[in-house]
């Protein structure tokens, strides 16, 4: 009998997700951050302007 492949094992069961500021378990509670602090931290790097989505200058809008 051939093996099931590991995602289809874990189909059953739901996906811890991740913090994206340390990458622990994420809780009901802070969701998708683990705890306070972690949120914290991504409100300060929005706040901050820490994120931003690089973008070129188009130099039609340098000409007018």
């Amino acid at each position: 009998m051939p093996a099931k492949p590991k995602k289809a094992a874990r189909a059953g069961k739901a996906a811890a997700k991740r913090c994206p500021i340390c990458g622990k378990p994420a809780t009901e509670a802070s969701r998708p951050f683990c705890s306070e602090r972690c949120r914290d931290v991504d409100l300060n790097r929005w706040l901050s302007n820490s994120y931003v989505i690089p973008a070129a200058k188009d130099d039609d809008e340098d000409a007018e």
